[in-house]
C-alpha cells in the first residue's frame, strides 16, 4: 500500500446545530446524521483505503480531549489542536508540513469530518482517482459533486477540458470556483450540467500545496516556514503552535489559494454526499409522518405539518397546530425557529454566549 495520507478538519464548533452542538462537544463529535459520530463515521469511512494510523485529525485544543474520547483508535499525537482557529489556509499548510515529516513527498487528502456520506465504496474509488492524479501530475485536486437541486449554500466549480484518465476514471480541469449563488444562478448551473459543489475535499501532494501557497500567500507561506523551524529546532509542535500559529496570517484556502490556481483539476464524484450543514438538512435523511413531519427522539404532532422536531434522553416534544418549525431539546436549553431562519442559529447561538457561555 502506498504511503498516502489523510487529514480530516475536525475545528468547527458547529453552532448551525446549537443546542445540540457545543463547543466541546461540537457537531462532528454527535451522531447528527446515522447512529454514529460523524468523525467516526468519516474514519470508518476510509478503511481498507488509508490505514489508521496515517489518518491525521486538526481540531482546536477545547475539542482535542473529546476527539480522543469519540475515536480512541487515532493515535494521539496524529490528533493536533489549533491554539487559536486561522481559517483553513493555515490549516491546509499545517496539514502539509505534518505529512510533509513523513517523508516521500507522500500525497494526501484533506476531508471534512462531518459530511454525510453512504456509498463508501463510491467514495474510495473517487479518492483512488484523486489520489493517483495527485501522485502522477503535479496538480491541486478536488471533488466535484454533481448537484441535485439548485442549492444556493454551497459554492460550485465550472468543469473544464479533460486532462486524462486515471484508475480508470477520467479527470477534467476546473476553469473556476464560483461562490454561493443566488437561486437564478443555481437553478442555471444545474440546467447546464458544467457545474458542480464545492464540497471542500483536497487532494495533493505536500511539496505541490505549500509551492502554490508561497506563490500566491507568501506572508502565510513565511508564516508556515517560521512553525517548521521552530518545530524543528525544539522538538515539540504543540510549543511551535502556541509560539507561531496565532501569528498566522487568517485566510480561506479557496480565496488564498483555490480560485487563483491553473493547475486544478477535478474528479467527478461517484457517492451520494450532503454536508448537512444546518437543522433543516437532516430532515432528508429521516422518516416523514402524512404530515411531513420529522421526528428525531420522541414526539407527538396535532394538526401540525412540514416541523423536524430533535430530543434527547426520551424527552418528549408535542407539537399542536403549528407549520415548518425546528424545535430541539438538548441538555440545558431549547430552541425555536421557523425553517426558513434555520441559517440564522449559528447568530443565535452566539447571542446565547454573550448572554451565558455555559450554554455554548
Amino acid at each position: 500500500m502506498k504511503n498516502r495520507f489523510v487529514v480530516i478538519m475536525a475545528g468547527g464548533r458547529g453552532e448551525r446545530f446549537w443546542p445540540q452542538s457545543r463547543l466541546k462537544r461540537p457537531k462532528h463529535l454527535l451522531p447528527i446524521v446515522g447512529d454514529a459520530p460523524m468523525l467516526t463515521q468519516t474514519i470508518r469511512r476510509l478503511d481498507g483505503l488509508v490505514p489508521v494510523d496515517r489518518i491525521f485529525v486538526i481540531t482546536n485544543v477545547e475539542q482535542r480531549e473529546s476527539v480522543l474520547e469519540t475515536c480512541p483508535e487515532l493515535r494521539p499525537d496524529r490528533v493536533i489542536g489549533e491554539p487559536v482557529g486561522r481559517d483553513t489556509a493555515a490549516a491546509v499548510g499545517l496539514a502539509a508540513l505534518l505529512v510533509e515529516k513523513e517523508g516521500d513527498d507522500s500525497s494526501f487528502a484533506l476531508l471534512p469530518a462531518d459530511h454525510v456520506i453512504l456509498d463508501a465504496t463510491g467514495f474510495q474509488k473517487t479518492l483512488e482517482t484523486a489520489f493517483e492524479t495527485a501522485e502522477a501530475e503535479d496538480q491541486l485536486v478536488t471533488v466535484g459533486i454533481r448537484p441535485t437541486f439548485p442549492s444556493t449554500g454551497y459554492g460550485y466549480l465550472e468543469k473544464g477540458d479533460g486532462v486524462g484518465e486515471y484508475a480508470g476514471r477520467s479527470v477534467a480541469a476546473v476553469r473556476r470556483f464560483v461562490e454561493k449563488p443566488n437561486l437564478e444562478k443555481a437553478e442555471e448551473y444545474l440546467n447546464s450540467g458544467n457545474y458542480f459543489w464545492n464540497a471542500g475535499m483536497f487532494i495533493w501532494r505536500p511539496s505541490v500545496i505549500l509551492e502554490e501557497i508561497d506563490r500566491l500567500v507568501p506572508k502565510l507561506s513565511e508564516g508556515l516556514q517560521e512553525l517548521k523551524q521552530f518545530w524543528a529546532a525544539s522538538g515539540n509542535l504543540d510549543q511551535a503552535m502556541n509560539q507561531v500559529y496565532p501569528e498566522l496570517e487568517k485566510i480561506s484556502i479557496d480565496f488564498a489559494v483555490m480560485e487563483k490556481a491553473k493547475q486544478v483539476t477535478m474528479v467527478e464524484s461517484s457517492f451520494d454526499w450532503d454536508d448537512v450543514g444546518e437543522w433543516s438538512a437532516i430532515e432528508r435523511h429521516y422518516p416523514k409522518d402524512q404530515n411531513e413531519n420529522v421526528f428525531k427522539g420522541d414526539g407527538v404532532a396535532l394538526d401540525s405539518s412540514g416541523n423536524l422536531t430533535f430530543s434527547e434522553s426520551g424527552h418528549c416534544i408535542t407539537l399542536l397546530g403549528v407549520k415548518n418549525l425546528i424545535v430541539v431539546q438538548s441538555g440545558d436549553a431549547t430552541m425555536v425557529c421557523h425553517k426558513d431562519r434555520a441559517q440564522e442559529v449559528k447568530a443565535l447561538a452566539q447571542a446565547v454566549g454573550e448572554k451565558n457561555s455555559s450554554l455554548t
